[in-house]
């Protein structure tokens, strides 16, 4: 299982696999693979935090989707290799106390702590998250 953050799904969903890297992309259509076969789960793991930043970059024009956001969210939703994560209050508290340094982006608080929880690695390509200690990252 990973944990996408937001414009790694981003590329991935709309099918802009040129600026996934090539490890980024092996490891998820290894996900994919893996949620195709028999007893399989979905291990692409979106969290609620990036469909609100999706849902953010379509309202304020920084992001043009082929569909409506909401159909767009759908779609995504009803891939079998993809499982929507909800924020729950133990990541909400956690996001707050990521050892520091750490940036305060809000949006990369919740995803970190959010990977942090499910000990799981989180696939980014923001430097400030790939060079964070204490968080697995993949890209």
């Amino acid at each position: 299982m990973i944990l996408l953050d937001t414009h790694a799904l981003i590329w991935w969903a709309d099918g802009n696999h040129l600026r996934l890297s090539a490890n980024a992309l092996a490891a998820i259509d290894q996900e994919i693979e893996s949620a195709g076969r028999p007893g399989g789960s979905p291990g692409l793991l979106v969290s609620a935090i990036s469909c609100w930043e999706v849902a953010m970059l379509v309202n304020r024009g920084r992001l043009a989707l082929s569909l409506d956001v909401e159909r767009w969210l759908a779609l995504l939703a009803s891939h079998p290799a993809v499982r929507l994560l909800a924020l729950d209050p133990a990541v909400a508290v956690a996001a707050t106390r990521l050892p520091e340094p750490f940036h305060a982006d809000p949006a990369d608080r919740f995803l970190v702590a959010q990977a942090r929880e499910l000990g799981i690695p989180l696939l980014s390509a923001d430097n400030k998250i790939l060079s964070y200690g204490h968080v697995r990252s993949l890209w």
